[in-house]
């Protein structure tokens, strides 16, 4: 073995060396050049990227408040579909139980930014809508559209069943969180409304603290003590993506060799970006709503239950969709039925606990009619997945049960809650 000369440099300086070459400007701009061709190629709806610059000149130079929404409305679907991309990514450097924790912050990261800042500005109906909406629109169209889509020219769909079953159960009680007060109000006495709201934002706070605990312990029974049931279908899912990237790699495929994980600071500094843009957006969108109400007839109730949950479902939307087709109803099931679950048991119950921070009475307590909506909506869903098998049919009749939700709503009018 030949010792190192006078001339050759150390372990560590090669190592110093490398790192300074790393950080040269030629460098940073090619890996700057590299995320930004890796993040246009994660979803096939960046393409409405365009629509980011547009939607916020709209809003800075005063336009029609239907150009200010229409135009922040198709910039906000891109942008969250950038959010879910760059959540995954940053999971995987992260961990299981932080990456738990990221995908159930950043996950409905669009719906918090435009709930905070529709609840800042006492848009108490809107935050309201959202939630339900994204509740509904996930658990009857997203799940709708995977069953239809994967079963199609299929006689039947198995997922796990056991995995199943623990989302049914606990979207039954997000479920009785929001019907509890709703019957609460309508037991009290009339006479003196003034305390019934404060017994009313009083059950609410303390309902969500449970309900977030419980999500807690949910985190806690699917990253570490029941693991294993979780991992079961995630492994199979893991080795066909594995083998199909092999077989790619193995024929050259242009697709696969121009895709690559972001590093954790890219994928950081990713959500911070893009989590600014999207509150700018969203602050356009939200201070257009009234002027669309005056302008439209559509009701408040509408544009937040059917209209808003659009944008921040539509990443999800594609993505359950496309694994569905694959036949991987397991991964379809989380996305759709688990995400419904962050929103009621994660999102509502922490956007009371933010109105309480910031002194907006901000409840639990929904309509008689939205929560007999959710009911019966819920029921049927956990109906449909609790037998582990699905079929088109099924799915025709939760996009049938979507259809008579949206048309009634289009004709409800808005409430004073």
């Amino acid at each position: 073995m030949s010792l190192p000369s006078s001339n050759t440099p150390l372990l560590g300086e090669q190592e110093h060396q490398h790192q300074q070459h790393q950080y040269t400007p030629r460098s940073v701009l090619k890996n700057v050049a590299h995320v930004a061709t890796v993040t246009l190629k994660s979803s096939p709806v960046n393409f409405l990227l365009v629509f980011v610059p547009l939607g916020i000149i709209a809003g800075k130079l005063g336009w029609s408040s239907t150009s200010v929404f229409i135009l922040n409305f198709l910039a906000i679907i891109p942008l969250a579909s950038l959010l879910a991309f760059a959540t995954e990514d940053l999971s995987c450097h992260v961990g299981e139980t932080l990456g738990g924790l990221l995908n159930a912050t950043f996950g409905n990261a669009v719906e918090l930014i435009v709930s905070i800042i529709a609840l800042r500005e006492n848009q108490i109906r809107i935050v309201q809508a959202s939630m339900l909406g994204s509740i509904l629109s996930n658990l009857l169209l997203v799940l709708g559209c995977c069953f239809i889509a994967g079963g199609y020219n299929r006689l039947q769909q198995a997922f796990n069943q056991t995995v199943a079953q623990t989302m049914s159960s606990l979207m039954a009680l997000a479920t009785a969180g929001l019907l509890i007060p709703a019957a609460f109000h309508a037991s009290l006495p009339q006479k003196d409304q003034a305390s019934n709201d404060e017994k009313i934002l009083a059950l609410s706070r303390g309902a969500s603290i449970v309900l977030l605990v419980i999500y807690i312990l949910f985190l806690l029974f699917q990253l570490k003590t029941h693991k294993a049931i979780f991992e079961d279908f995630c492994d199979s899912d893991e080795e066909e993506e594995a083998r199909l990237q092999h077989q790619n790699a193995a024929a050259g495929s242009p697709k696969y060799e121009n895709y690559a994980e972001l590093s954790s600071f890219s994928a950081i500094s990713l959500l911070f970006i893009v989590t600014i843009v999207v509150s700018i957006c969203a602050d356009y969108l939200v201070g257009s709503i009234d002027d669309i109400v005056e302008t439209s007839g559509l009701s408040k109730t509408f544009i937040g239950l059917i209209v808003i949950p659009i944008v921040g479902n539509a990443a999800e939307h594609v993505t359950a969709v496309v694994v569905a087709i694959k036949d991987k109803m397991d991964l379809a099931i989380g996305v759709a039925v688990g995400s419904s679950l962050q929103i009621a048991l994660f999102v509502t119950p922490f956007m009371v606990l933010v109105g309480w921070i910031i002194d907006v009475p901000m409840t639990l307590y929904f309509s008689t009619f939205e929560t007999a909506v959710l009911f019966v909506s819920v029921l049927i869903a956990n109906y449909l997945i609790l037998d582990g098998e699905s079929n088109w049919l099924e799915g025709a009749m939760l996009i049938g049960t979507y259809a008579i939700v949206a048309l009634a709503f289009f004709y409800f009018p808005d409430t004073q809650l």
